[in-house]
Order: structure tokens, then sequence, then C-alpha cells
């Protein structure tokens, strides 16, 4: 079952996520997923919510097939063991263990996890699943905000640049005014362009870590 790659524009005919629902028989989970995502079936989901969905549903499947026959919420807590920012290396190695010795190929299931940007990429492509036009509207209008005032910065500086050049203040020869903002993000020190980084939906949060 294990497939390293996280991308859905992978070489091939297929992506992750529809390799990863038909080899642990989740081929329903598709049609949930694009529910809750454009909402309709009440509020939308975000896609790092989906992505957790769509793991310990990988995650139940494996303890199923192992005989493990976990609880209501067992699978729940043991993602969040595995995967939680705020579980101990300790805790982590021990939930591990328990689960190799009751039959579970834990490094072939993780590796079956994906990321929301996986997610996004199957509902988009995939399943030609869209969002309403008012939150296209609002990332588009942002973006356009965004460009727009990176247009002026270039403009201003550029035009202060000049006038000190002209009157003698500062040398420069014929010169460009480059500019890029960057978003750095501290939680998982991926560094993205600012327009960049909301049209591909996020940052690298929770990203694939096989």
């Amino acid at each position: 079952m294990s497939d390293a790659d996280d991308t859905e524009t992978a070489p091939g005919p297929r992506g992750k996520v529809e390799r990863v629902l038909e080899a642990y028989g989740l081929e329903g989970l598709g049609d949930e997923l694009e529910r809750r995502w454009t909402g309709a079936t009440g509020d939308r989901e975000s896609l790092r919510s989906l992505a957790d969905r769509f793991n310990r549903a990988v995650l139940r499947t494996a303890l199923d097939e192992a005989g493990a026959s976990p609880l209501d919420g067992e699978v729940e807590n043991t993602y969040r063991l595995l995967r939680g920012d705020d579980v101990s290396p300790g805790m982590r190695t021990e939930v591990r263990r328990q689960l190799e010795r009751g039959g579970v190929d834990l490094d072939s299931v993780e590796s079956d996890f994906v990321s929301h940007q996986a997610i996004h990429t199957y509902l988009r492509e995939h399943r030609g699943a869209e969002l309403e036009t008012e939150e296209v509207s609002r990332i588009e209008k942002e973006t356009q905000t965004i460009r727009r005032l990176q247009g002026r910065i270039s403009v201003v500086t550029e035009s202060g640049l000049t006038r000190l050049s002209n009157a003698g203040d500062v040398t420069v020869g014929d010169f460009e005014v480059l500019t890029d903002v960057q978003v750095y993000c501290s939680d998982c020190g991926s560094q993205y362009e600012a327009v960049e980084l909301i049209e591909r939906g996020g940052c690298d949060c929770e990203s694939d870590t096989a």
C-alpha cells in the first residue's frame, strides 16, 4: 500500500490520494472529502482537517486489517499520538512499538498519509471540485491587493532613487527595483512569496513527512 509520492501531479495516470483510496478500499471517502470541502453538507472543512480525516481513515483500515478492532475514539487518539505537536518523543515511540507489536506496518501506513496540498490537488484536478464564487473572489481580491501594493512600492522606490541620483546624493547606475514579499513560517520552516503562498493554499505545515 505504500507510496511515498505526495503529489497529485506526479508522472502517471493517478495521484497519490486516488491510489491510496483504492489501495485501502476507501473510494467512497472521496465524495465525502469533496462535500466537506465545498460545504455541500453544511460548514466548510479546511484542507488540513480533511487531510487529517483522510489519514485517520487510512490508520483505521490498517488497524482493522491487523485485527486491532479499535474502539470509538481510539483511532483519533492514536493518530494524535503519532502526528501531534504536543506529544513527547517517548509517548510517540511507545505507541509506535505497540502498533508494530500488534502487526501494523506503521512505516507503510505513514508513507500513505497525505498532506493538505495533496488533498487540494486531488479535489481540484481529479474531482474538478470548486469553491463558491465568494471565496474565490476573496482570494483573488487579496492577491490583487498585494500585487498592487508591491507595484506601488516599486514605483515609489524607483522615483525616490531617481530624484536622489539626479541631485547627486546617491550614485546608482541603470537600476531596476525588484519587490518580493516573502512569508516565513516558523512552525514548518518553509518560506514562500506571499502571492504564491495564497495560491498554493498554505505553507508546508502538516505536510507528508514520508
